[in-house]
């Protein structure tokens, strides 16, 4: 009885800690930014560095979160469909190939809204209780 309490209790604490390590993620660009939506697909082409513009002709900027962020890998999971081990071998490849580089890296929520707000070509990914009324979301994986 009390092996069964104690299992139950690990699993829900587990099962809690697993569900808090996500993030509630959005795309967004500068609320200057002419772009209104984008789709999984285009976000996905801008992020791998397979196109660099916006569906407009407009220049696109992507901006990253940190390696191993929990909002870094909802995004990649839930938008691009890689893994980050399969992410890092992607860039590998893309660098050694000479054929591109990863986008730029910056920390944490607010550092990255600030950067989209002061930018109308960047586009970056934050949790959506870090969205404020400088910044657009696009898309909503």
């Amino acid at each position: 009885m009390i092996r069964n309490s104690l299992m139950s209790a690990l699993l829900l604490a587990i099962s809690t800690f697993a569900a808090s390590a996500y993030a509630d993620v959005v795309v967004i660009v500068s609320s200057r930014s002419h772009i209104k939506n984008l789709t999984a697909e285009q976000t996905t082409k801008i992020f791998l560095g397979k196109i660099g513009t916006f569906p407009n002709g407009q220049t696109a900027i992507p901006i990253d979160q940190p390696e191993g962020s929990a909002i870094r890998d909802e995004f990649y999971t839930k938008v691009v469909h890689k893994s980050p081990a399969q992410l890092t071998a992607y860039w590998a490849k893309i660098i050694f190939t000479g054929d591109g580089h990863p986008p730029k890296r910056l920390a944490g929520n607010a550092t990255v809204r600030k950067a989209i707000a002061g930018n109308p070509n960047a586009i970056g990914y934050i949790d959506r209780s870090a969205v404020n009324r400088s910044v657009r979301i696009v898309l909503k994986p």
